[in-house]
């Protein structure tokens, strides 16, 4: 099973990143959800930081701005996951460039696009 985790992962089932975390879970993989100040979304247990994440990383994706995930940065590299998507919005060239460079496969789609039509 693909530990993936989704950064920026919200409790309002209206965001993007709370449907990402089920439809990753319906899909069969094992969503790790990255966000401040909240204990569980869709009864996962939540990480506070992607340094504490205690399970090896396949993918992460994101649905944080640019600049919040340039502070994320060095985290996500050091656990090494195969790939990163960076969904609509979250898109910057330097840090796909960064991201590369650590030998970290950027891919700038909407995960719950790739999911649904089997493309993740």
């Amino acid at each position: 099973m693909e530990h993936v985790v989704v950064i920026g992962a919200s409790p309002n089932p209206e965001r993007y990143s709370n449907k990402a975390v089920a439809a990753l879970k319906e899909h069969g993989h094992s969503p790790v959800p990255v966000t401040k100040g909240h204990g569980e979304i869709e009864g996962i247990p939540a990480f506070s930081t992607v340094k504490d994440v205690n399970v090896p990383v396949d993918t992460v994706t994101v649905y944080v701005r640019p600049e919040i995930l340039d502070t994320m940065a060095e985290d996500i590299i050091e656990k090494k996951p195969a790939r990163l998507i960076m969904n609509p919005g979250t898109e910057n060239e330097k840090l796909r460039k960064k991201f590369e460079d650590a030998g970290i496969t950027v891919i700038q789609a909407c995960t719950l696009v790739m999911l649904s039509t089997g493309q993740f």
